[in-house]
């Protein structure tokens, strides 16, 4: 599951929440900069309006691998992200540790192995994030182990096996809203 970023503050009164169960439920979650605050919030952390929004490229430095850092660089090392907030963490919440911070952030990134929840204050899905794109690899292949072995192709076959097999012999009636002006489809059975 992955939380995604948006403008509110966590602390507002009509600020979007999800139920905090969902964080107990065992499946790895990824939350990216609202996304992450509201992880902390939710369980326990202190989220803060930051002395000084941060917007732009910023300098990651990692403070361990971690997860979602795999490959990516070792302790020390610096990536460059794309930032963009006026509130950040100022607590931690427990079970957490920070993997990586930057000038203004001092928990850019955040994890608890153990419950499989991750947190970026930076925003991994913009070109402006080096590699950041190896960052969500890294959390769908890794933590969530999910298969990258789909492909538009592989989903034909099947779906065309699956279909000759229950339909066999049988007659088909396909209805379609649009007309043929709109329909690029072209079934082909044969018994």
């Amino acid at each position: 599951m992955i939380f995604s970023g948006g403008p509110a503050s966590v602390y507002e009164s009509k600020a979007p929440h999800c139920n905090p169960d969902l964080l107990r439920m065992g499946i790895p979650i990824l939350g990216i900069c609202y996304g992450m605050q509201l992880i902390g919030h939710l369980l326990g952390g202190k989220v803060i309006h930051a002395e000084r929004r941060e917007y732009g490229k910023a300098k990651l430095t990692l403070d361990k691998e971690g997860e979602l850092f795999k490959g990516l660089g070792k302790k020390g090392n610096q990536l460059v992200v794309w930032m963009s907030h006026g509130d950040q963490l100022k607590a931690l919440p427990p079970g957490f540790c920070t993997t990586a911070h930057s000038k203004n952030t001092p928990y850019a990134a955040i994890e608890d192995a153990e419950r499989k929840i991750y947190g970026l204050q930076f925003h991994p899905e913009v070109v402006h994030t080096f590699r950041g794109i190896d960052l969500i690899k890294n959390f769908l292949f890794h933590v969530c182990k999910c298969s990258n072995r789909w492909t538009m192709r592989s989903f034909l076959d099947q779906t065309t096996d699956d279909l000759r097999r229950r339909i066999d012999s049988e007659k088909v009636i396909c209805a379609l809203s649009g007309g043929i002006d709109s329909t690029l489809l072209h079934f082909s059975f044969t018994a």
